[in-house]
């Protein structure tokens, strides 16, 4: 297993580099020059040249990334150019509304697309199977950002329920901790906060799990489908087992493997892709303040932003395919040879 981790670890190098070059020639080749937007339309010739200049990005091209490469290597990422803040610490003092966010939203896409998928297994072919079927359709095919402005509408602006935006109300904001709020507000035992903090995660954590709920929906209906046929099914419903222990403690518990590797690389993908549910919803996380820092050319924020959720995504990767190796015993093997 450790043969493996290494050779994982030394293939997702390429990977890392191929990132950071894409995310480089974008930001040189796509945006528009940061000098006017930083300086002001009104700044002139000489002051921009200056800027320029001061942030190295007169520099030849190769020299840029040369020099972007070995600050990464050495964990700084650069400095904003607007708050003149590491980029590194921005990017960590968000990290956590992001994680938050994301974990919130891959439980209530395991917890619901798992039922809906054991459901539709296990009355294939059936109005329940044709309904399910359906809702998962519908979550892998609606947009994040217009589910999210139906949900703002109806249950904000027309129920007046939830809250539409923000992380919590800033009279009641935690501090110190995690930088999780919900888990800081309950440790600390202050419910009135954690009630609030939870009233403003729901909308956002739902409008992200829609997609990952469909996929997994999905995943475990079609793995389902294939333990219920396996033998030892049939064997254990002839002994007279209960169709219900049957379905839950033999086939589920096998169908899961696959499955826990989709709900693993969705995690990857939220913490990577909540961009547009975090500025629909105002969120303070990583994704809101990428997109901010793309409509103002703040190359050091959007390379740092966009190497470090790559580098979270490869760990996240390697840590499913280690879990799902210990969880299946057969495949470990195969692994440490390849």
């Amino acid at each position: 297993m450790i043969k493996y981790v290494i050779k994982r670890l030394l293939l997702a190098i390429p990977v890392l580099i191929g990132v950071s070059i894409i995310v480089f020639l974008i930001m040189r080749v796509f945006s528009a020059d940061p000098a006017p937007v930083v300086l002001g339309q009104h700044a002139t010739a000489e002051a921009m040249k200056a800027w320029r200049d001061a942030n190295g990005l007169n520099d030849p091209i190769l020299v840029q990334y040369f020099d972007f490469v070995t600050g990464a290597l050495t964990g700084n990422l650069g400095e904003s150019y607007y708050t003149h803040t590491p980029v590194l610490t921005e990017l960590m003092n968000r990290f956590p509304a992001t994680v938050e966010l994301a974990i919130v939203a891959i439980i209530i896409a395991a917890v619901i697309g798992v039922a809906l998928g054991v459901v539709s297994a296990t009355h294939k072919n059936t109005p329940i199977d044709g309904l399910a079927t359906i809702l998962a359709l519908v979550g892998v095919s609606m947009p994040i950002f217009w589910l999210g402005v139906l949900l703002i509408i109806l249950f904000a602006g027309m129920l007046h329920v939830l809250p539409s935006s923000g992380r919590i109300d800033p009279l009641l904001q935690p501090v110190g901790g995690t930088g999780l709020y919900l888990l800081d507000t309950l440790l600390s035992g202050d419910f009135e906060a954690f009630a609030d903090a939870a009233s403003h995660i729901v909308l956002p954590a739902v409008a992200l799990s829609m997609y990952s709920m469909a996929v997994i929906t999905r995943m475990t209906r079609s793995s389902m489908l294939d333990t219920l046929n396996e033998d030892y099914v049939r064997t254990a419903r002839a002994k007279g087992i209960r169709k219900r222990r049957v379905d839950i403690h033999h086939a589920l518990r096998n169908a899961m493997l696959p499955v826990t590797t989709v709900i693993g690389l969705q995690l990857g993908s939220l913490l990577g892709g909540a961009m547009l549910t975090e500025t629909v919803f105002a969120w303070p996380g990583i994704g809101k303040y990428v997109v901010d820092s793309i409509l103002k050319s703040d190359f050091p924020v959007v390379q740092g932003a966009v190497l470090l959720i790559a580098v979270i995504f490869v760990i996240i990767n390697l840590v499913v395919d280690v879990i799902y190796a210990y969880l299946d015993p057969r495949i470990k093997y195969s692994q440490e040879e390849g």
